[in-house]
């Protein structure tokens, strides 16, 4: 049977990607070689879910659970910066549970504006105008933007109401919320006419409280049989459960003692997320409705069980939601536990706590992990900033992976893989298991543009200016005591007899 009403999808989030930076150089008239000028890359959108009061299933994200945000823009020369990509925000109804795979509980979604990053955006690259520093004047590389996260994720809708309505099918769940308050949901003879839940809101003197009508349930609700299990969610954050029991049914077998069995049962059989309720369903406030007494025999059928009922310690109302009797006892009744319920709630919630924890002095940002890989060690670098900055590294430039190995050696990975017993030539991985950059580990890296200078410089554009006139006045006469140095130190030598006339040479001729 088709439905518009969706409250559990599994929803493929992606954030964007983050731009590349860009390596240019300024180049005009006259000057060119200006200096770097690349931009850097623009931020990757990220996936938000939004509470919308105007949303009230799951329905879309069922048609099309692919979601992607816009990539960043790469920079330009000139120092143009890329464009950032717009995030994408998802609304979803209130009272949205959203998990991971594993089935954790990432956010409850409760209040209107709330929001929750389902998949963050990718940081853009840094271009070489970033890059560029004192000791690094013209780097010829840039960064490469990062991607975004990317995962499954489950959005179930649990409803949002103080007082659960639950029963087996045809029971009056829906005709007592249709006259108890605005609400006005299907009602029909047959079983399952409701099949979502209805909201209503009652007004009992000063109280106003929200009431919702489950879905009928049968035995074996708890393991999945009819509609139960789809519906029993909803009633997970209700504080006060009303069993509405149908004193009029002439189907063999049933009565309303065994019905309200039947029920607890599936109530306690049925695990409920524990942050989302605070008790277990069997342990929360129960009321018992013994409706349809405007038939005769329903009427005298509910009186009889009436006082069995009260002895097992449960409040029980004899009301009739065609008659309209015995409603407005019922309403202040309501009104009375669900006011209860708030206040323990509000005594149960303690004041947040703001807790700072320091980094430690000695935390270095990364651990490096010995594994056993076949016939091989390898050794795994794990950490945020090692795994973020492989990501951004361009392995078709020289430069830039030696300016990778010098951000590795300057956060100390070089040293600690010394520690873990690394010798050139071991492998190290460093990223996630499943999507690692393996290494042939060499202690130094050189690469081809050290030949010109320190990386990331470049010789050409060197300052090459004028020295001043105090600079020009001290070297002039750093020369002349030089020279004066000299002349003392070789007429020294003369008065000493180091220097003397050399005797005439004979030169013997042939008589």
């Amino acid at each position: 049977m088709a439905t518009n009403f969706v409250d559990r999808v599994v929803l493929h989030v992606r954030g964007g990607h983050g731009g590349h930076g860009v390596a240019s150089v300024h180049r005009e008239k006259f000057k060119p070689l200006g200096g770097p000028d690349g931009g850097n890359g623009g931020k990757g959108g990220s996936v938000i879910l939004q509470v919308d009061p105007q949303s009230t299933t799951l329905l879309e994200y069922h048609h099309s659970p692919l979601r992607s945000a816009p990539n960043g823009r790469p920079g330009a020369g000139d120092e143009r910066n890329g464009a950032d990509g717009a995030d994408l925000v998802l609304p979803v109804p209130e009272g949205t549970v959203v998990k991971d795979s594993r089935g954790e509980i990432l956010a409850d979604l409760v209040g209107a504006g709330r929001t929750f990053v389902a998949a963050a955006g990718g940081r853009g690259g840094l271009g070489n105008k970033a890059l560029a520093s004192p000791r690094r004047k013209a780097p010829g590389f840039a960064l490469l933007g990062e991607p975004g996260d990317e995962s499954d994720i489950t959005l179930e809708l649990k409803t949002l109401a103080d007082v659960a309505l639950i029963g087996y099918p045809s029971a009056g769940k829906s005709s007592l919320v249709s006259v108890m308050s605005a609400a006005k949901p299907k009602i029909a003879d047959y079983p399952f006419t409701t099949l979502v839940p209805n909201l209503g809101v009652v007004t009992a003197g000063s109280m106003r409280y929200t009431i919702a009508d489950v879905p009928g349930l049968i035995p074996g609700a708890s393991q999945g049989k009819g509609l139960g299990l789809e519906f029993l969610r909803h009633v997970e954050r209700c504080s006060v459960l009303v069993h509405v029991v149908d004193c009029a049914t002439l189907e063999p077998g049933r009565d309303p003692m065994s019905d309200l069995d039947v029920i607890e049962q599936e109530l306690a059989e049925y695990v409920a997320d524990e942050s989302l309720g605070g008790k277990p369903l069997a342990e929360r406030t129960r009321i018992v409705v013994l409706n349809k007494a405007d038939v005769p025999d329903a009427l005298e059928l509910a009186e009889m069980v009436k006082p069995d009922l009260e002895a097992r310690g449960l409040e029980v109302h004899i009301v009739s939601a065609v008659a309209h009797t015995g409603l407005k006892d019922l309403s202040f009744s309501l009104a009375r536990h669900v006011q209860h319920a708030r206040e323990e709630i509000e005594a149960a919630i303690a004041p947040q706590r703001i807790v700072v924890r320091p980094k430690a002095v000695d935390d270095s940002g990364f651990s490096i992990r010995k594994e056993r890989q076949g016939d091989e060690d390898v050794f795994r670098i794990v950490g945020e900033r090692p795994t973020r900055w492989v990501r951004q590294t361009d392995f078709t430039n020289d430069e830039a992976v030696g300016y990778l190995a010098d951000r590795l050696n300057r956060l100390g990975v070089e040293d600690e893989l010394f520690k873990a017993g690394a010798v050139p030539g071991s492998t190290v991985l460093i990223g996630p298991a499943d999507n690692a950059v393996v290494f042939d580990w060499e202690p130094t890296l050189t690469t081809g543009a050290e030949l010109l200078g320190p990386r990331g410089t470049d010789l050409r554009l060197d300052d090459g200016g004028r020295a001043t006139r105090a600079e020009k006045r001290e070297e002039f006469h750093r020369r002349k005591d030089a020279q004066r140095e000299a002349r003392e130190e070789l007429d020294a030598e003369r008065k000493a007899g180091l220097w003397t006339d050399r005797d005439p040479v004979e030169i013997d001729g042939d008589d």
